[in-house]
């Protein structure tokens, strides 16, 4: 198949997936980029190593800093779309159309790329635009933007005359020049008929004026790797190099929880850098970074290493703000103590002859139970509000508690998995010691999964070390919960 006719099968319908405005506008004008691309990619090859380091690569970088060819270029394909939104489809096409190049050419490898190109030069140069030649040849392209679309018919020499053929050598520069001033000045005629054309339009768009900001979250444990990665960017051709960069960097088969929709921006700020900040957060031990607008914001517990970090990131975001932010002073006495004081007040308010199960779990998850590092014996200062708990229990038929143990990312998963069932299976042995049916216990440790808070830091681990209770209707097999906020939650 050509190459072109390739591309426009492949990577238009991934582009304009989700868009409702100036679909054949948009297709006319990948169409045109293509063959456009390509030369320059098949001339420049460093612009093939720059796209496939670059997580957005856009059209300026193809015009590097000759931004007047870039609205040149732009005024040509935009027909009556506004330049913007034609942009943003071809921003969004280059690694898409890089993609489909890799997959046709069997390697991601520059040279092997170029020398695909070279085979088929003439699909790009028939696929070429009479004014896009002009432009290439703006851009420092000229033999290419005049040989492109040539055929590699043999020419008979004529033996006589040795003079004029001396001088048919060297004359076929100045029409070629001629035809170059020509295309430049028609250029220009039409640039100018279109600006005049070009204002009433932009009826018809649609814009989600209540688009949020992107949003990007990272967090590492205490080795440096990857604990949560969130990310909520309006660009679903991002989100999927995005992941694989995420998944090779940290070495993490998961990647990012991600939310492409149209609800957020398609760009962070300054995203280019992202990569090479990534890079620099793998193996920097208990930080998480939220980028939002045009802000990044590091906290962790150590500062020393937050500021290290953000000197470090302050030369790759140009445009964007650092923030470190100063780990919060836990006092983990008084958050215990409290919570216990809120659970007892709870639970001595069940009427002991209309006990709900509901109402039991939901003061059970109000207390903290801190177990200390490594262990699984309940704190003494727990055991009072267990026994308050107990004596309400066995008053409930049909009903079945959960018990399920967590713990916070430090240290080894399967370890943090053993220990929090070991956890889980002491506050039942607690309650069954106080005399609460064993059939209506059941214990469930889940580790370091499911966390409620960022592991990066201490509060984060404090809060996610956490036991917390369900009831189970052993009649309609309805599990509920309601957390310490008041939230219920229900399911069969």
């Amino acid at each position: 198949m050509n190459l072109i006719s390739l591309l426009k099968e492949k990577v238009i319908p991934v582009v304009l997936k989700g868009e409702t405005t100036y679909l054949t506008e948009k297709s006319t004008a990948l169409a045109e980029f293509f063959p456009f691309l390509l030369a320059i990619l098949k001339a420049k090859p460093s612009l093939i190593s720059l796209f496939q380091n670059n997580l957005n690569p856009r059209l300026s970088d193809v015009f590097n800093t000759q931004s007047e060819l870039k609205e040149q270029y732009l005024d040509s394909v935009s027909q009556h779309v506004p330049r913007g939104e034609i942009e943003n489809v071809l921003n969004r096409s280059i690694p898409a159309t890089l993609n489909v190049l890799e997959d046709e050419a069997g390697s991601s490898d520059p040279t092997v790329i170029q020398h695909f190109l070279e085979q088929h030069h003439h699909d790009i140069g028939t696929g070429l635009a009479p004014w896009a030649r002009g432009i290439l040849a703006a851009l420092g392209f000229g033999t290419l933007a005049t040989t492109a679309n040539t055929t590699s018919q043999p020419v008979t020499p004529t033996p006589v005359q040795p003079v004029v053929e001396e001088k048919k050598k060297s004359s076929p520069w100045i029409p070629l020049i001629a035809l170059l001033i020509l295309l430049l000045l028609a250029f220009w005629l039409l640039r100018s008929c279109k600006t005049e054309e070009a204002e009433p339009v932009s009826s018809t768009v649609v814009s989600n004026t209540n688009q949020q900001p992107a949003y990007f979250q990272i967090s590492t444990d205490a080795t440096g790797g990857l604990v949560t990665c969130q990310a909520k960017i309006g660009d679903p051709n991002y989100i999927d190099i995005l992941q694989k960069e995420v998944k090779q960097i940290f070495t993490h088969v998961n990647g990012c929880g991600a939310d492409s929709s149209n609800n957020f921006n398609a760009a962070l700020v300054d995203q280019n850098a992202l990569v090479s900040v990534l890079k620099l957060l793998k193996g920097v031990p208990n930080v998480s970074m939220i980028w939002t607008g045009n802000q990044i914001t590091l906290q962790g517990a150590d500062t020393a290493t937050l500021q290290s970090l953000a000197d470090k990131i302050k030369p790759l975001v140009k445009d964007v703000q650092i923030v470190v932010e100063q780990p919060a002073i836990l006092d983990e006495n008084t958050a215990v103590n409290t919570s216990i004081d809120k659970a007892k007040q709870a639970l001595s308010q069940i009427d002991p002859n209309q006990v709900r199960p509901l109402d039991i779990a939901t003061a059970l998850n109000l207390q903290i139970i801190n177990f200390a590092s490594a262990s699984a014996e309940i704190p003494e200062v727990n055991k009072s509000v267990l026994d308050q708990a107990a004596a309400l229990i066995n008053k409930v038929p049909n009903v079945e508690l959960i018990v399920k143990g967590y713990t916070d990312a430090t240290g080894n998963a399967d370890a943090n998995k053993t220990l929090s069932q070991k956890r889980a299976k002491s506050v039942v042995d607690y309650l069954v010691s106080k005399g609460v049916d064993p059939s209506k216990l059941q214990a469930q440790g889940f580790g370091q999964a499911d966390p409620v808070a960022d592991n990066a830091t201490k509060e984060g681990q404090f809060k996610n070390r956490r036991i917390e209770f369900e009831v189970i209707n052993t009649e309609t097999g309805t599990v509920r919960k309601v957390d310490e906020q008041g939230v219920e939650e229900e399911k069969n």
